[in-house]
């Protein structure tokens, strides 16, 4: 059942199973964020006198491309889950195949609706996130141009998700690294030799997304598996769309909640000037990779938990858990330790302006170093998905995260930019604490073993 590129999930050592599953999606990871950070990076570099404004314009738009591109990106906790308990019961071929159809069916008419109500909506989102006047233009050049990328990006995301189910990390990894190579010569020909400003590195990051969906859609039209997709059967199966939409859809309304109160906090910030702003965005790009770093073991504990509680075996499962607390912990601890010991040069990769580096360290210093708390949030919250519980944690996240920094905001924005940073560690411990406690409850209602 299983082939090369494929991992057993139910039988054998877990440990090296999930290093396995995980490296070569936490590069993946690493990659797909090297697509903004490369945005930046150049933006803050190499456009010329106006960088800190060009700077601090792709940096007030990531809220809301976020807004956008996440209540669909995680409909693909659905399609892995789905897909993996399949695996774990037995391969079902049929049950794939519908399952490939409707998922890339939703990508792609799910992508083309979004990219059309952001290109819409786009300049009264800015004026929502109190975008200043003087890198407004900026921003509604570049987030228009990124909103026409967001099929490729749904494309990409749920052919990935497709080929996790079964353990094949390796492509997908491939296929980023490909496309990050272009977008990296791309941002340097469209900025440095065509002198496009944020236009070149928003077209670079669109053109590089094409690239990585074109390869996974190459590689499922090809395949002679249960994962072959037939064009002529490129429509939703009911059963399997509802069934995708009930566990993929909280976790995607949770995503967007984020991305709702991040636009309060980037509101927040916004008030503070564009030095703060530049800042800020390289700061957040450094967290990003700490996130990503993390977030490999969210996706093995929800991927395992799916397979092995498919074939009923409960004792497996919680060593899932452990063993993704483990190797969350020590990374998170070893990523965020080096990214405070570095900020300065850090965040002086993005720009060199003194005042930038100084408001960029200050963020890193405050958020940066106890992210490894949030990356145990995010464990829990996978294994919880892998259950095939999405409602709950949806719900704990909106109340601890989104609803916390919310208030955190309005109470104590006024007092400082410092406040506005603790909005984020202050979230992560309650939210932390409420998953712990609900994932105690889900397991005294199971067997033992």
């Amino acid at each position: 059942m299983f082939k090369r590129t494929s991992i057993d999930m139910i039988h054998g050592p877990l440990l090296p199973k999930i290093l396995v599953f995980a490296l070569p999606l936490m590069i993946s990871n690493l990659l797909q964020l090297l697509f903004n950070a490369a945005d930046i990076i150049v933006i803050g570099r190499f456009a010329g006198p106006n960088s800190q404004l060009s700077l601090a314009a792709v940096g007030s738009t990531s809220s809301i491309t976020a807004l956008f591109v996440y209540i669909l990106v995680g409909l693909s906790v659905g399609v892995n889950v789905v897909v993996a308990r399949c695996y774990g019961t037995g391969l079902r071929k049929d049950e794939i195949e519908k399952t490939v159809h409707t998922s890339m069916f939703v990508a792609l008419t799910g992508g083309i609706a979004f990219t059309l109500a952001g290109l819409a909506a786009s300049r009264a989102l800015l004026n929502l996130v109190s975008t200043p006047e003087e890198v407004f233009d900026l921003a509604l050049l570049y987030i228009r141009i990124y909103f026409t990328g967001i099929p490729f990006t749904l494309i990409y995301n749920y052919g990935s998700a497709l080929l996790r189910a079964r353990g094949d990390t390796e492509r997908p990894l491939l296929y980023l690294f490909l496309s990050g190579l272009l977008n990296v010569v791309l941002n340097v020909t469209f900025v440095i030799l065509f002198h496009m400003d944020v236009a070149g590195v928003a077209l670079a990051t669109v053109i590089s997304q094409g690239v990585s969906a074109a390869l996974i859609l190459r590689f499922l039209l090809r395949s002679e598996d249960e994962l072959h997709l037939d064009p002529a059967k490129l429509r939703p199966d009911r059963r399997v769309f509802l069934e995708l939409m009930r566990l993929g859809l909280p976790a995607g309304l949770q995503s967007s909640l984020f991305s709702i109160a991040n636009i309060v906090i980037q509101s927040a910030i916004n008030s503070y000037g564009s030095t703060v702003m530049a800042g800020v965005s390289a700061a957040f790009s450094i967290e990003g990779f700490l996130y990503v770093s993390m977030n490999a073991f969210h996706q093995a504990a929800q991927t395992f938990t799916s397979q092995n509680l498919g074939a009923a075996d409960y004792k497996r499962v919680r060593r899932v858990l452990r063993l993704c607390f483990l190797c969350t912990v020590v990374t998170g601890a070893f990523t965020s330790g080096l990214a405070v010991l570095f900020a300065p040069k850090l965040i002086a990769i993005y720009n060199t302006d003194p005042g930038v580096i100084a408001e960029g360290v200050r963020r890193l210093r405050i958020v940066g170093s106890l992210y490894v708390i949030y990356g145990i949030a995010d464990v829990l919250t996978g294994t919880l998905r892998g259950y095939a519980v999405s409602v709950a944690p949806m719900l704990i996240n909106l109340f601890c995260t989104c609803v916390c920094r919310i208030v955190w905001i309005n109470l104590t924005a006024s007092r400082g930019i410092e406040w506005v940073h603790a909005s984020f560690p202050v979230s992560w411990f309650l939210l932390m604490a409420v998953l712990a406690i609900y994932m105690v409850h889900i397991y005294r209602k199971q067997p033992a073993s």
